[in-house]
């Protein structure tokens, strides 16, 4: 199987099961984010507008963490603690979503997923002591 063979809707869920999502569009702008948030979880994202993710069950196991000027929103399962998806602060018609979490994605198709800078985003500096 090939990354173009995943057939729509693209199948996600958290670790343990109790969030379940779809994506309704192909897999597409793959990248890492280096901003305070994202350099600390590492994943590669997939790129969704708001209305082609859908969570189809578990929605109450969701929880958002919100920060700095609480336009982004990063959803977390409060049971296994997988960040699943999160609103882009840089466009919040889009989510992020994690690759990992999507069913039969192999990780080794990734080759290179670009970096997006995103460290003048913060308002806050996190890194100072």
């Amino acid at each position: 199987m090939k990354i173009n063979d995943i057939s729509l809707p693209l199948k996600g869920k958290c670790h343990c099961g109790s969030v379940k999502f779809e994506i309704r569009t192909n897999i597409h702008g793959l990248r890492r984010c280096n901003c305070s948030m994202c350099c600390r979880k590492g994943f590669v994202m997939g790129t969704a507008l708001i209305d082609e993710l859908v969570i189809t069950s578990g929605k109450e196991f969701l929880n958002t963490y919100k920060w700095n000027t609480k336009i982004a929103e990063h959803y977390f399962c409060k049971v296994c603690g997988i960040n699943t998806h999160h609103k882009r602060r840089s466009d919040p018609n889009q989510y992020g979503y994690n690759i990992g979490c999507i069913e039969g994605f192999e990780m080794s198709w990734i080759e290179n997923a670009p970096f997006v800078d995103n460290t003048k985003m913060s308002l806050i500096d996190n890194f100072k002591d």
